[in-house]
Protein backbone atom coordinates (compact mmCIF):
# COMPACT_ATOMS: atom_id res chain seq x y z
CA UNK A 1 0.00 0.00 0.00
CA UNK A 2 2.84 2.19 1.04
CA UNK A 3 4.63 1.75 -2.23
CA UNK A 4 1.33 2.45 -4.28
CA UNK A 5 0.84 5.65 -2.76
CA UNK A 6 4.50 6.70 -2.87
CA UNK A 7 4.15 6.15 -6.89
CA UNK A 8 0.99 8.00 -7.08
CA UNK A 9 2.85 10.57 -4.97
CA UNK A 10 5.85 10.64 -7.44
CA UNK A 11 3.49 11.08 -10.42
CA UNK A 12 1.60 13.72 -8.99
CA UNK A 13 5.18 15.89 -8.04
CA UNK A 14 6.36 14.87 -12.23
CA UNK A 15 3.33 16.59 -13.74
CA UNK A 16 3.12 19.51 -11.31
CA UNK A 17 6.61 20.49 -11.75
CA UNK A 18 6.19 19.80 -15.91
CA UNK A 19 3.37 22.20 -15.80
CA UNK A 20 4.73 24.87 -13.74
CA UNK A 21 8.11 24.67 -15.78
CA UNK A 22 6.63 25.16 -19.21
CA UNK A 23 5.08 28.51 -18.88
CA UNK A 24 8.49 29.63 -19.75
CA UNK A 25 11.34 28.52 -17.40
CA UNK A 26 12.64 25.78 -19.01
CA UNK A 27 16.77 25.59 -19.11
CA UNK A 28 19.13 24.42 -21.46
CA UNK A 29 22.51 23.68 -20.04
CA UNK A 30 24.59 24.22 -22.56
CA UNK A 31 23.59 22.60 -25.82
CA UNK A 32 21.58 20.15 -25.90
CA UNK A 33 17.60 18.94 -25.64
CA UNK A 34 14.83 20.93 -23.81
CA UNK A 35 15.27 20.22 -20.47
CA UNK A 36 13.06 21.05 -17.30
CA UNK A 37 13.77 20.41 -13.36
CA UNK A 38 13.87 17.20 -11.96
CA UNK A 39 12.59 15.13 -15.15
CA UNK A 40 15.25 16.81 -17.59
CA UNK A 41 14.71 15.88 -21.07
CA UNK A 42 12.41 12.49 -20.18
CA UNK A 43 9.65 14.02 -22.49
CA UNK A 44 12.07 14.99 -25.71
CA UNK A 45 14.08 11.81 -25.51
CA UNK A 46 10.50 9.81 -25.24
CA UNK A 47 9.67 11.58 -27.63
CA UNK A 48 12.72 10.99 -30.29
CA UNK A 49 13.12 7.23 -29.09
CA UNK A 50 12.30 6.13 -31.83
CA UNK A 51 15.05 8.15 -34.00
CA UNK A 52 17.47 8.53 -31.55
CA UNK A 53 20.68 8.73 -33.79
CA UNK A 54 19.12 11.16 -35.74
CA UNK A 55 17.90 13.27 -33.06
CA UNK A 56 21.27 13.25 -31.25
CA UNK A 57 23.06 13.81 -34.67
CA UNK A 58 20.42 17.29 -35.02
CA UNK A 59 21.30 18.54 -31.44
CA UNK A 60 25.65 18.14 -32.26
CA UNK A 61 24.78 20.01 -35.60
CA UNK A 62 22.95 23.06 -34.11
CA UNK A 63 26.22 23.57 -31.14
CA UNK A 64 28.86 25.28 -32.04
CA UNK A 65 31.11 22.78 -30.96
CA UNK A 66 29.64 19.72 -31.35
CA UNK A 67 28.72 18.32 -28.23
CA UNK A 68 25.62 18.46 -25.97
CA UNK A 69 24.65 17.72 -22.18
CA UNK A 70 21.83 15.40 -21.71
CA UNK A 71 19.74 15.70 -18.25
CA UNK A 72 17.38 12.81 -18.07
CA UNK A 73 15.15 11.46 -14.87
CA UNK A 74 16.35 8.48 -13.56
CA UNK A 75 20.01 8.61 -15.80
CA UNK A 76 23.01 10.22 -15.43
CA UNK A 77 24.34 13.54 -16.46
CA UNK A 78 25.09 12.67 -20.25
CA UNK A 79 27.60 14.11 -22.49
CA UNK A 80 27.38 13.17 -26.42
CA UNK A 81 30.40 14.94 -28.33
CA UNK A 82 31.10 14.31 -32.33
CA UNK A 83 34.22 17.16 -31.48
CA UNK A 84 37.37 15.29 -33.09
CA UNK A 85 39.70 17.02 -30.06
CA UNK A 86 37.12 16.16 -27.41
CA UNK A 87 37.24 12.26 -28.58
CA UNK A 88 40.95 12.46 -28.36
CA UNK A 89 41.58 14.00 -24.86
CA UNK A 90 38.62 11.11 -23.92
CA UNK A 91 40.13 8.39 -25.35
CA UNK A 92 44.10 8.73 -24.83
CA UNK A 93 45.24 12.24 -23.49
CA UNK A 94 43.27 11.44 -20.31
CA UNK A 95 42.10 8.03 -21.40
CA UNK A 96 42.46 6.91 -17.11
CA UNK A 97 40.14 9.51 -16.51
CA UNK A 98 37.35 7.75 -18.77
CA UNK A 99 36.93 4.20 -18.26
CA UNK A 100 33.97 2.36 -19.20
CA UNK A 101 33.06 2.39 -15.79
CA UNK A 102 30.40 0.36 -13.55
CA UNK A 103 27.23 1.43 -14.89
CA UNK A 104 28.59 0.53 -18.50
CA UNK A 105 29.94 -2.77 -17.03
CA UNK A 106 26.74 -3.13 -14.95
CA UNK A 107 24.85 -3.37 -18.48
CA UNK A 108 27.33 -6.20 -20.30
CA UNK A 109 28.62 -7.63 -17.13
CA UNK A 110 26.43 -11.01 -17.03
CA UNK A 111 26.68 -11.48 -20.40
CA UNK A 112 30.77 -10.52 -20.96
CA UNK A 113 31.43 -11.19 -17.18
CA UNK A 114 35.28 -9.97 -16.89
CA UNK A 115 36.01 -10.46 -20.56
CA UNK A 116 38.27 -7.64 -22.36
CA UNK A 117 35.63 -5.12 -23.79
CA UNK A 118 33.77 -5.37 -20.10
CA UNK A 119 36.59 -4.54 -17.81
CA UNK A 120 38.96 -1.66 -17.12
CA UNK A 121 42.44 -1.10 -15.36
CA UNK A 122 44.51 -4.20 -14.35
CA UNK A 123 42.04 -6.53 -15.35
CA UNK A 124 42.03 -4.89 -18.92
CA UNK A 125 45.41 -4.02 -19.43
CA UNK A 126 46.66 -8.12 -18.74
CA UNK A 127 43.89 -9.10 -21.55
CA UNK A 128 44.86 -6.54 -23.81
CA UNK A 129 48.68 -7.45 -23.53
CA UNK A 130 47.65 -11.53 -24.26
CA UNK A 131 45.20 -10.89 -26.72
CA UNK A 132 47.59 -8.18 -28.58
CA UNK A 133 50.39 -10.98 -28.47
CA UNK A 134 47.84 -13.44 -30.08
CA UNK A 135 46.59 -11.35 -32.69
CA UNK A 136 49.97 -9.82 -33.98
CA UNK A 137 51.42 -14.07 -35.08
CA UNK A 138 51.69 -14.72 -38.12
CA UNK A 139 50.04 -18.36 -37.27
CA UNK A 140 46.76 -17.04 -36.60
CA UNK A 141 46.98 -14.38 -39.55
CA UNK A 142 47.21 -17.27 -41.23
CA UNK A 143 44.75 -18.90 -39.83
CA UNK A 144 42.00 -16.02 -40.32
CA UNK A 145 42.85 -16.32 -43.76
CA UNK A 146 42.66 -19.72 -44.23
CA UNK A 147 39.30 -20.15 -42.38
CA UNK A 148 37.79 -16.92 -43.86
CA UNK A 149 38.53 -18.16 -47.78
CA UNK A 150 36.75 -21.95 -46.53
CA UNK A 151 33.54 -20.11 -45.80
CA UNK A 152 33.44 -17.87 -48.60
CA UNK A 153 34.84 -20.38 -51.03
CA UNK A 154 32.91 -23.26 -50.20
CA UNK A 155 29.95 -22.00 -48.26
CA UNK A 156 28.57 -18.39 -48.73
CA UNK A 157 29.42 -18.42 -53.19
CA UNK A 158 27.42 -21.69 -53.66
CA UNK A 159 24.62 -20.49 -52.09
CA UNK A 160 24.75 -17.57 -53.96
CA UNK A 161 25.04 -19.59 -57.02
CA UNK A 162 22.18 -21.36 -56.03
CA UNK A 163 20.04 -18.69 -55.41
CA UNK A 164 21.32 -16.84 -59.04
CA UNK A 165 20.17 -20.06 -60.63
CA UNK A 166 16.97 -20.02 -58.92
CA UNK A 167 15.83 -16.59 -59.36
CA UNK A 168 14.74 -16.02 -55.88
CA UNK A 169 15.30 -13.13 -53.31
CA UNK A 170 17.95 -13.61 -50.47
CA UNK A 171 18.38 -12.22 -47.12
CA UNK A 172 22.39 -10.85 -47.49
CA UNK A 173 22.34 -9.88 -44.40
CA UNK A 174 21.56 -12.75 -42.77
CA UNK A 175 23.87 -14.79 -44.90
CA UNK A 176 26.79 -12.20 -44.08
CA UNK A 177 25.64 -12.49 -40.14
CA UNK A 178 26.36 -16.71 -40.58
CA UNK A 179 29.06 -16.32 -41.95
CA UNK A 180 30.66 -13.95 -39.69
CA UNK A 181 29.39 -16.22 -36.32
CA UNK A 182 30.75 -19.06 -38.49
CA UNK A 183 34.53 -17.67 -38.89
CA UNK A 184 34.60 -16.01 -35.31
CA UNK A 185 33.37 -19.78 -33.93
CA UNK A 186 35.71 -21.37 -35.69
CA UNK A 187 39.10 -18.54 -35.21
CA UNK A 188 37.83 -18.21 -31.30
CA UNK A 189 36.39 -21.07 -30.25
CA UNK A 190 37.24 -24.27 -32.82
CA UNK A 191 33.93 -24.79 -33.19
CA UNK A 192 32.15 -24.55 -36.19
CA UNK A 193 28.28 -24.30 -36.12
CA UNK A 194 27.36 -24.74 -39.11
CA UNK A 195 25.50 -21.45 -39.70
CA UNK A 196 25.88 -21.37 -43.81
CA UNK A 197 24.15 -25.11 -44.29
CA UNK A 198 20.78 -23.80 -44.24
CA UNK A 199 19.14 -27.74 -44.36
CA UNK A 200 20.45 -27.92 -40.56
CA UNK A 201 18.37 -26.43 -37.24
CA UNK A 202 20.61 -23.90 -36.31
CA UNK A 203 22.54 -24.23 -32.51
CA UNK A 204 20.60 -22.94 -30.06
CA UNK A 205 23.92 -21.12 -28.69
CA UNK A 206 23.17 -18.81 -31.84
CA UNK A 207 19.70 -17.73 -30.73
CA UNK A 208 21.02 -17.58 -27.22
CA UNK A 209 24.18 -14.96 -28.43
CA UNK A 210 21.49 -13.13 -30.34
CA UNK A 211 19.19 -12.83 -27.88
CA UNK A 212 21.78 -11.78 -24.73
CA UNK A 213 23.04 -8.83 -27.20
CA UNK A 214 19.68 -7.54 -28.29
CA UNK A 215 18.34 -7.31 -24.80
CA UNK A 216 21.71 -6.37 -23.16
CA UNK A 217 21.46 -3.75 -25.74
CA UNK A 218 18.24 -2.37 -24.44
CA UNK A 219 19.03 -1.93 -20.85
CA UNK A 220 21.22 0.74 -21.85
CA UNK A 221 18.45 2.59 -24.24
CA UNK A 222 15.66 2.64 -21.25
CA UNK A 223 14.54 5.81 -20.35
CA UNK A 224 14.68 5.43 -17.17
CA UNK A 225 18.15 3.26 -15.74
CA UNK A 226 16.65 1.69 -12.93
CA UNK A 227 13.75 -0.03 -14.51
CA UNK A 228 15.88 -3.05 -15.56
CA UNK A 229 17.22 -3.01 -12.53
CA UNK A 230 14.16 -4.05 -10.78
CA UNK A 231 12.92 -6.25 -13.33
CA UNK A 232 16.28 -8.23 -12.84
CA UNK A 233 16.14 -8.21 -9.20
CA UNK A 234 12.42 -9.71 -9.74
CA UNK A 235 13.39 -11.74 -12.16
CA UNK A 236 10.68 -10.72 -14.49
CA UNK A 237 9.82 -9.43 -18.12
CA UNK A 238 12.96 -9.46 -20.32
CA UNK A 239 15.30 -9.73 -17.39
CA UNK A 240 14.02 -13.21 -17.16
CA UNK A 241 14.51 -13.72 -20.77
CA UNK A 242 17.61 -12.51 -20.67
CA UNK A 243 18.97 -14.61 -17.70
CA UNK A 244 18.17 -17.36 -19.45
CA UNK A 245 19.66 -16.58 -22.57
CA UNK A 246 23.43 -16.01 -21.02
CA UNK A 247 23.05 -19.21 -18.47
CA UNK A 248 22.75 -20.66 -22.29
CA UNK A 249 25.78 -19.20 -23.45
CA UNK A 250 27.90 -19.26 -20.71
CA UNK A 251 27.24 -23.20 -20.36
CA UNK A 252 27.61 -24.08 -24.21
CA UNK A 253 30.79 -22.21 -24.29
CA UNK A 254 32.32 -24.02 -20.90
CA UNK A 255 30.95 -27.36 -22.49
CA UNK A 256 33.05 -26.48 -25.40
CA UNK A 257 36.35 -25.31 -23.51
CA UNK A 258 36.14 -28.59 -21.40
CA UNK A 259 36.00 -30.77 -24.64
CA UNK A 260 38.48 -28.12 -26.30
CA UNK A 261 40.66 -28.69 -23.07
CA UNK A 262 40.88 -32.47 -23.50
CA UNK A 263 42.44 -32.59 -26.90
CA UNK A 264 44.76 -30.05 -26.20
CA UNK A 265 46.02 -31.87 -23.28
CA UNK A 266 46.02 -34.82 -25.46
CA UNK A 267 47.27 -33.50 -28.97
CA UNK A 268 48.76 -30.37 -27.77
CA UNK A 269 46.42 -28.92 -30.50
CA UNK A 270 47.02 -24.89 -31.14
CA UNK A 271 45.33 -23.68 -34.42
CA UNK A 272 41.96 -21.71 -32.84
CA UNK A 273 42.66 -18.93 -29.87
CA UNK A 274 40.69 -20.94 -27.45
CA UNK A 275 43.45 -24.02 -27.89
CA UNK A 276 46.71 -21.29 -27.06
CA UNK A 277 44.65 -19.47 -23.92
CA UNK A 278 44.57 -23.36 -22.42
CA UNK A 279 47.94 -24.15 -23.55
CA UNK A 280 49.04 -21.02 -21.73
CA UNK A 281 47.25 -22.05 -18.62
CA UNK A 282 44.79 -19.65 -17.98
CA UNK A 283 41.69 -20.66 -15.92
CA UNK A 284 38.50 -21.96 -17.72
CA UNK A 285 36.09 -19.02 -16.15
CA UNK A 286 38.65 -15.95 -17.39
CA UNK A 287 38.84 -18.08 -21.08
CA UNK A 288 34.92 -18.14 -21.05
CA UNK A 289 34.84 -14.44 -20.66
CA UNK A 290 37.58 -13.93 -23.18
CA UNK A 291 36.38 -15.67 -25.67
CA UNK A 292 32.90 -14.91 -25.55
CA UNK A 293 34.27 -11.11 -25.67
CA UNK A 294 35.30 -11.98 -28.58
CA UNK A 295 32.82 -13.27 -30.44
CA UNK A 296 30.69 -10.45 -29.47
CA UNK A 297 33.00 -8.03 -31.05
CA UNK A 298 33.82 -9.86 -34.36
CA UNK A 299 30.24 -11.78 -34.72
CA UNK A 300 28.10 -8.86 -36.21
CA UNK A 301 30.84 -6.08 -37.26
CA UNK A 302 31.96 -7.26 -40.35
CA UNK A 303 28.52 -8.19 -41.12
CA UNK A 304 27.53 -4.61 -40.59
CA UNK A 305 29.85 -2.94 -42.43
CA UNK A 306 29.50 -5.41 -45.33
CA UNK A 307 25.92 -5.34 -45.53
CA UNK A 308 25.90 -1.50 -45.84
CA UNK A 309 28.40 -1.53 -48.43
CA UNK A 310 26.53 -4.06 -50.85
CA UNK A 311 23.52 -2.02 -50.72
CA UNK A 312 25.70 1.15 -51.50
CA UNK A 313 27.37 -0.35 -54.44
CA UNK A 314 24.21 -1.17 -55.74
CA UNK A 315 23.68 1.84 -56.29
CA UNK A 316 26.80 2.67 -57.49
CA UNK A 317 27.77 1.03 -60.83
CA UNK A 318 31.35 3.30 -61.09
CA UNK A 319 32.42 1.94 -57.93
CA UNK A 320 31.37 -1.58 -58.36
CA UNK A 321 33.49 -1.44 -62.05
CA UNK A 322 36.26 0.38 -59.91
CA UNK A 323 36.62 -2.74 -57.27
CA UNK A 324 36.03 -5.36 -59.86
CA UNK A 325 39.19 -3.70 -61.88
CA UNK A 326 41.11 -3.37 -58.61
CA UNK A 327 40.88 -7.16 -57.33
CA UNK A 328 41.62 -8.18 -60.82
CA UNK A 329 44.65 -6.20 -61.06
CA UNK A 330 45.91 -7.47 -57.27
CA UNK A 331 44.21 -11.11 -57.10
CA UNK A 332 42.88 -12.25 -53.90
CA UNK A 333 45.50 -13.82 -51.78
CA UNK A 334 46.89 -11.70 -48.81
CA UNK A 335 49.40 -9.69 -50.35
CA UNK A 336 47.04 -8.60 -53.36
CA UNK A 337 44.05 -8.23 -50.52
CA UNK A 338 46.49 -5.94 -48.47
CA UNK A 339 47.31 -4.14 -51.74
CA UNK A 340 43.24 -2.98 -52.25
CA UNK A 341 42.98 0.29 -51.40
CA UNK A 342 39.90 1.38 -52.98
CA UNK A 343 37.91 -1.20 -51.55
CA UNK A 344 39.06 -0.28 -48.36
CA UNK A 345 38.06 3.81 -49.14
CA UNK A 346 34.52 2.07 -49.96
CA UNK A 347 34.36 -0.15 -46.63
CA UNK A 348 35.65 3.63 -44.84
CA UNK A 349 33.19 5.20 -46.25
CA UNK A 350 30.58 2.54 -45.56
CA UNK A 351 31.36 2.79 -41.96
CA UNK A 352 31.27 6.41 -41.89
CA UNK A 353 27.77 6.78 -43.12
CA UNK A 354 26.77 3.09 -41.24
CA UNK A 355 29.21 2.69 -38.36
CA UNK A 356 28.97 -1.01 -37.02
CA UNK A 357 29.04 0.53 -33.36
CA UNK A 358 26.97 3.71 -33.61
CA UNK A 359 28.18 4.97 -30.29
CA UNK A 360 30.38 4.25 -27.30
CA UNK A 361 30.01 5.42 -23.86
CA UNK A 362 32.94 6.28 -21.09
CA UNK A 363 32.32 7.47 -16.94
CA UNK A 364 34.45 10.33 -15.80
CA UNK A 365 36.26 9.35 -12.63
CA UNK A 366 37.09 12.70 -11.97
CA UNK A 367 36.03 16.33 -12.79
CA UNK A 368 37.51 17.54 -16.06
CA UNK A 369 37.45 20.14 -18.75
CA UNK A 370 36.82 18.57 -22.45
CA UNK A 371 39.33 20.86 -25.14
CA UNK A 372 36.13 22.34 -26.13
CA UNK A 373 35.08 24.05 -22.71
CA UNK A 374 32.40 21.50 -21.63
CA UNK A 375 32.73 21.11 -17.90
CA UNK A 376 32.76 17.23 -17.18
CA UNK A 377 31.66 16.36 -13.38
CA UNK A 378 33.08 13.14 -11.84
CA UNK A 379 30.87 10.14 -12.78
CA UNK A 380 29.16 11.57 -16.03
CA UNK A 381 28.55 9.63 -18.61
CA UNK A 382 30.68 10.93 -22.06
CA UNK A 383 29.45 9.20 -25.15
CA UNK A 384 31.47 9.98 -27.87
CA UNK A 385 29.51 9.22 -31.51
CA UNK A 386 30.90 8.18 -34.96
CA UNK A 387 27.49 8.09 -36.28
CA UNK A 388 27.07 11.61 -36.06
CA UNK A 389 30.87 12.30 -36.29
CA UNK A 390 30.11 11.06 -39.87
CA UNK A 391 27.35 13.46 -40.55
CA UNK A 392 29.42 16.55 -39.29
CA UNK A 393 29.63 19.23 -41.96
CA UNK A 394 32.34 20.69 -39.92
CA UNK A 395 34.40 17.33 -40.43
CA UNK A 396 33.52 15.75 -44.10
CA UNK A 397 32.04 18.75 -45.87
CA UNK A 398 28.57 19.45 -47.44
CA UNK A 399 28.48 16.53 -49.70
CA UNK A 400 28.78 14.40 -46.22
CA UNK A 401 25.93 12.91 -46.92
CA UNK A 402 26.93 11.13 -50.58
CA UNK A 403 29.08 7.64 -50.45
CA UNK A 404 31.86 9.56 -52.21
CA UNK A 405 34.68 6.52 -51.60
CA UNK A 406 37.66 9.26 -53.24
CA UNK A 407 37.23 11.53 -50.21
CA UNK A 408 39.82 8.57 -48.59
CA UNK A 409 42.44 9.95 -51.02
CA UNK A 410 44.95 12.37 -51.36
CA UNK A 411 43.71 13.81 -54.52
CA UNK A 412 40.79 12.98 -56.66
CA UNK A 413 41.27 9.39 -58.83
CA UNK A 414 43.75 9.20 -56.69
CA UNK A 415 45.48 5.88 -55.50
CA UNK A 416 47.21 6.66 -52.14
CA UNK A 417 45.07 6.84 -48.93
CA UNK A 418 45.08 9.65 -46.62
CA UNK A 419 45.76 9.19 -43.36
CA UNK A 420 42.82 10.06 -41.83
CA UNK A 421 42.63 11.08 -38.06
CA UNK A 422 41.33 8.35 -36.15
CA UNK A 423 39.61 10.25 -34.01
CA UNK A 424 38.15 11.85 -36.77
CA UNK A 425 37.37 8.15 -37.88
CA UNK A 426 36.67 6.18 -34.62
CA UNK A 427 34.85 3.44 -36.03
CA UNK A 428 37.25 0.84 -34.42
CA UNK A 429 37.78 3.33 -31.23
CA UNK A 430 41.55 4.76 -30.87
CA UNK A 431 44.31 5.02 -28.50
CA UNK A 432 44.92 2.34 -25.82
CA UNK A 433 41.51 0.72 -26.82
CA UNK A 434 41.97 0.77 -30.53
CA UNK A 435 41.06 -2.52 -31.98
CA UNK A 436 42.93 -5.30 -32.41
CA UNK A 437 41.30 -7.33 -35.06
CA UNK A 438 41.38 -3.94 -37.28
CA UNK A 439 43.72 -5.16 -39.95
CA UNK A 440 42.06 -8.94 -39.93
CA UNK A 441 38.56 -7.03 -40.24
CA UNK A 442 39.72 -5.34 -43.26
CA UNK A 443 41.24 -8.75 -44.80
CA UNK A 444 38.36 -10.74 -44.40
CA UNK A 445 35.63 -7.92 -45.55
CA UNK A 446 38.14 -7.11 -48.86
CA UNK A 447 38.40 -10.68 -49.80
CA UNK A 448 34.08 -11.67 -48.87
CA UNK A 449 33.10 -8.30 -50.99
CA UNK A 450 35.84 -8.91 -54.30
CA UNK A 451 34.80 -12.18 -54.03
CA UNK A 452 31.26 -11.70 -54.25
CA UNK A 453 31.18 -8.69 -56.95
CA UNK A 454 33.56 -10.73 -59.52
CA UNK A 455 30.83 -13.69 -59.71
CA UNK A 456 27.77 -11.62 -59.17
CA UNK A 457 25.59 -8.47 -59.65
CA UNK A 458 23.58 -7.91 -56.15
CA UNK A 459 20.26 -6.23 -56.94
CA UNK A 460 18.06 -4.78 -53.88
CA UNK A 461 14.29 -5.86 -54.10
CA UNK A 462 13.01 -3.02 -52.31
CA UNK A 463 14.28 0.34 -53.15
CA UNK A 464 13.45 2.57 -50.26
CA UNK A 465 16.23 3.56 -47.70
CA UNK A 466 16.77 0.78 -45.48
CA UNK A 467 16.45 1.64 -41.86
CA UNK A 468 19.57 1.60 -39.41
CA UNK A 469 18.86 -0.19 -35.89
CA UNK A 470 21.62 0.78 -33.24
CA UNK A 471 22.06 -1.91 -31.02
CA UNK A 472 25.30 -3.72 -29.51
CA UNK A 473 26.12 -3.83 -33.04
CA UNK A 474 23.89 -1.74 -35.42
CA UNK A 475 21.85 -3.59 -38.18
CA UNK A 476 19.67 -2.68 -41.20
CA UNK A 477 15.94 -3.12 -39.84
CA UNK A 478 14.36 -6.41 -42.15
CA UNK A 479 17.50 -7.47 -43.54
CA UNK A 480 19.08 -6.67 -47.03
CA UNK A 481 16.39 -8.50 -49.21
CA UNK A 482 18.36 -8.82 -52.80
CA UNK A 483 18.28 -11.09 -56.49
CA UNK A 484 21.56 -12.43 -57.22
CA UNK A 485 22.67 -12.06 -60.87
CA UNK A 486 25.14 -13.75 -62.70
CA UNK A 487 28.26 -11.30 -63.54
CA UNK A 488 29.89 -12.29 -66.97
CA UNK A 489 33.49 -10.53 -68.03
CA UNK A 490 35.40 -10.80 -65.35
CA UNK A 491 37.47 -13.09 -64.20
CA UNK A 492 36.87 -15.57 -61.41
CA UNK A 493 39.93 -17.08 -59.89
Amino acid sequence: MFILILFFALGFFLLLSFLITSLNKTTTPFYGPKTYPLVGCLFSFYENRRRLLNWYTDLLSQSPSQTIVVKRFGARRTIVTANAQNVEHILKSSFHNYPKGKPFTDILGDLLGCGIFNVDGDLWSVQRKLASHEFSTKYLREFVVKIVKEEVDFKLLPLLEEAAIKGRAVDLQDLLKRFAFNVVCKISLGFDPLLLDLSRTDPPIVKAFETSAMLSAMRGMAPIYLVWKFKRALNIGKEKKLKEAINLVHESVMEIIQNKKKVVEEYNSRGDLLSRLLLAGHGEEVIRDMVISFIMAGRDTTSSAMTWLFWLLSKDENAQDSILEESTNTGLEFEGLKEMNYLKACLCESMRLYPPVAWDSKHATNDDVLPDGTSVRQGDRVTYFPYGMGRMETLWGKDRFEFKPDRWFNEPNGTILKNVNPFVFPVFQAGPRMCLGKDMAFIQMKYVVASVLRRFKIEPVNSNQPAFVPLLTAHMAGGLNVMIKRRSGHVLN
